[in-house]
């Protein structure tokens, strides 16, 4: 599919998907999965809107319609509750919605509290950690550095910088260090941080090694348009080409 019709509904079922693959909200109250789901969503402005239009839109469609079938099926399988079929499963988490989007009261946390609130915020950081210094760490690789050098090697200086953002507000939203390592395991994090180095100490130190790495100089050229000529005065087309590639600086690269 070249675009997604309903991509906070996807949101909004992986949210359920974490949390065992059922609907668990009654009339009363939202579940814990909807829970963790309007934590996050009332972070950003809008998205409340947004994810209730895109409910609207798919229950009016329907859920069998050919018309949004290829995309039904891309969709998180949720078991509706004995009483319910999806649709209404579907209808309901909206009323919980609607609700809080007009002033309701929905559970508060100053700290994720599912493993899925921890990794929405910070998917880069999880990429790193997960990617790179998981429960094989020790196959793929000599030392911890090896491994931060081939996530930086492997990645581009956006991707990179962003995964610095996220450890620096990572370690602001997690002071407890005990915590800390929690939530870093959940992005994750399956070995020790080198010896005699408290993960925080650590962390910080990755975020700070991405400016020092040879990928983030950039290569310098310098270039003078060569004047030479020929034994005949003519212009000398490959004595210029050989005349530009010695002109060529690259800067020198610490190992």
């Amino acid at each position: 599919m070249d675009h997604i019709r309903f991509p906070e509904v996807h949101d909004l079922l992986h949210a359920y998907a974490s949390a065992g693959y059922v609907f668990t909200d009654t009339p009363q109250a939202a579940g814990d999965a909807l829970q963790s789901y309007i934590r996050q969503a009332v972070r950003t402005p809008g998205l409340l809107d947004t994810v209730i239009a895109e409910i609207d839109d798919l229950l009016t469609v329907d859920l069998v319609s050919d018309e949004i079938a290829d995309e039904v099926d891309t969709l998180p399988h949720i078991k509706p509750s004995a009483d319910r079929t999806v649709e209404q499963c579907l209808a309901l988490a909206r009323d919980h919605l609607d609700r809080i989007r007009r002033g309701g009261d929905y559970e508060h946390a100053e700290n994720p509290r599912t493993d899925r609130e921890w990794a929405k915020p910070f998917p880069e950081l999880q990429a790193l950690l997960g990617g790179y210094f998981h429960q094989d760490f020790s196959r793929f690789y000599a030392c911890h550095r090896a491994a931060l050098d081939d996530y930086l090697d492997a990645n581009g200086p956006e991707t990179i910088g962003e995964a610095a953002k996220e450890i620096g507000s990572f370690l602001t939203s997690v002071e407890d260090d005990s915590e800390l390592d929690q939530a870093a395991q959940i992005l994750g994090l399956q070995v020790y941080p080198p010896e005699d180095v408290p993960l925080r100490r650590w962390l910080q130190d990755i975020q700070g090694t991405p400016q020092h790495h040879p990928r983030s100089q950039p290569i310098r050229i310098s270039y003078s348009p060569p004047r030479l000529t020929s034994r005949n005065g003519g212009s000398d087309r490959t004595a210029a080409v050989a005349s530009i590639v010695r002109r060529l600086q690259f800067p020198a690269t610490a190992h």
